[in-house]
């Protein structure tokens, strides 16, 4: 009797936990993948599927969502009509090249970015170059310096940072930093306690102390982005910490691509700093638009195109995601991809294998090690698929690859935040520049082609080699990749 009623209590508490599962999932709006990833942690993992659906798998608040949009509305605002008061000063503007009018209509009209023209374009592919610049710059600065990085820590060269941060603040330059609190683990009272004091101001991005309780883990602002005086900024995939100077053993050398520009360009990284400075900020403390923030440049320091774009949970749009899918469907003769992780979705991979199928040379490179286990086997799982297809796959073995580049057809290229992954596409709030150069597109080739020469290049027989257990974990991965 009493196991019958044991066996009823067991049934009851699937069903209750089941039915909480659909309510819960469905409850707001997600694609079809990512609702049957969550039913399957939820029913799985009955209390403990849950707990962590409530740390990671809640969408932001729509009062959150709300400010985002606000100020999206007034930084585009800001910088377009900056941009119109340039144009009508610059009397001969470079073309458009025909191959990028496409992909640049798309960005006009899905993230009203503003095509910049005459930047000048540095790149980085080593921490101690990307630091080195930075700090110069930062020693230059004389109005303010507007830092946005998903990773600062408590290390000696984040410590190098915020000293010299410090100093400038004593000096009466404005300093504003906006960290992610998840991606720094936390660490800023005591990091940032003496640049506080010096009058800077640092932030966590949509979070206010104390309120870990509302912190969903999965909505990471993952952008990278430096503004120095409205002048000079940096985008791409270095953080700052130790470890992205190859000091920490477990990655070796840490390869990743990193971007200076000098240009129009930058006034579109500061609108995005001050989008998300209003976002996140106390009402006092909001930014307005000034000609110290948004000055007019009148000379054109370079000659490439630069389309600034952002995408992240508080849009549906999936920004960059699109912009991925169109350079691969317009590409004609190759695309070469380089990513830490390749998570792709359904449209994703299927552009690629379309891109395949019609002759289109694809190459793409992933680390030869995870920092993530998890997410490292769903990148091998998908990076067969490829393989499968005919594309060309390769392991750079030269330390850890974080380098997160797109180059078609030797014309277009862009670098950023963003990897080949459904949460950089949805979860994370991310920024690219997508440039319309041949001859820096040249420049990231020749770079991708010194990484090949470290590389291996993965073939269908390095996976009938691996392990069964192996093959098991990879397709494991796969069914939790669109939440990874």
């Amino acid at each position: 009797m009493l196991r019958d009623s044991l066996w009823i209590i067991v049934i009851l508490l699937l069903i209750v936990n089941t039915l909480g599962a659909i309510v819960t999932v469905f409850s707001q709006k997600r694609d079809i993948a990512t609702i049957w990833a969550w039913l399957l942690v939820l029913i799985t993992m009955p209390v403990v599927g849950f707990f962590i659906f409530f740390l990671v798998g809640s969408r932001i608040s729509n009062k959150k969502i709300f400010r985002l949009r606000t100020q999206e509305q007034r930084g585009l605002e800001q910088i377009a009509d900056n941009q119109r008061q340039q144009l009508q000063k610059i009397e001969q503007l470079l073309p458009v090249p025909d191959a990028a009018s496409e992909l640049v209509n798309l960005f006009l009209s899905s993230d009203e970015a503003v095509l910049t023209r005459g930047n000048d374009i540095k790149v980085y592919n080593n921490g101690q170059d990307k630091f080195a610049a930075l700090f110069e710059d930062i020693r230059q600065a004389k109005h303010h310096i507007h830092l946005e990085y998903f990773t600062i820590y408590d290390d000696h060269i984040g410590n190098q940072l915020i000293d010299l941060l410090t100093a400038k603040a004593q000096e009466g330059v404005e300093v504003r930093v906006i960290f992610d609190q998840f991606g720094s683990h936390g660490q800023h009272r005591r990091l940032y306690k003496r640049l506080r004091l010096a009058g800077g101001v640092a932030t966590s991005f949509l979070m206010r102390p104390f309120q870990l309780l509302t912190l969903r883990f999965n909505f990471r602002n993952h952008r990278k982005l430096a503004i120095i005086d409205g002048m000079i900024g940096y985008i791409g995939g270095f953080n700052v910490g130790d470890q992205y100077l190859g000091q920490f053993k477990k990655f070796g050398h840490w390869r990743d691509t990193h971007l200076r520009i000098h240009g129009d360009a930058v006034l579109s990284l500061q609108s995005r700093f001050l989008m998300d400075w209003n976002a996140t900020a106390e009402p006092n403390e909001l930014l307005v638009k000034t000609t110290q923030y948004f000055p007019v440049i009148s000379t054109l320091p370079g000659r490439s195109m630069v389309q600034i774009v952002s995408s992240g949970p508080d849009n549906d749009m999936k920004q960059i995601k699109q912009g991925f899918m169109r350079m691969f469907a317009s590409a004609r003769t190759e695309i070469t991809i380089q990513t830490p992780y390749f998570i792709p979705d359904a449209a994703i991979l299927e552009t690629l294998e379309i891109a395949v199928m019609s002759g289109v040379r694809v190459r793409l490179m992933i680390p030869d090690r995870p920092d993530h286990p998890f997410v490292y086997r769903a990148t091998q799982y998908y990076a067969k698929e490829l393989i499968d297809l005919g594309a060309e796959v390769y392991r750079y073995d030269g330390g850890f690859l974080h380098s997160k580049v797109v180059i078609i057809d030797h014309e277009i290229a862009t670098v950023g935040s963003a990897n080949m992954d459904i949460r950089s596409f949805a979860l994370n709030f991310e920024t690219n520049a997508f440039m319309y150069d041949p001859a820096f597109a040249g420049q990231l080739e020749a770079l991708f082609e010194q990484d090949v020469s470290q590389s291996t290049q993965l073939t269908t027989v390095d996976y009938e080699e691996q392990s069964i257990w192996m093959t098991i974990l990879q397709k494991f991965s796969r069914l939790f990749s669109p939440i990874l």
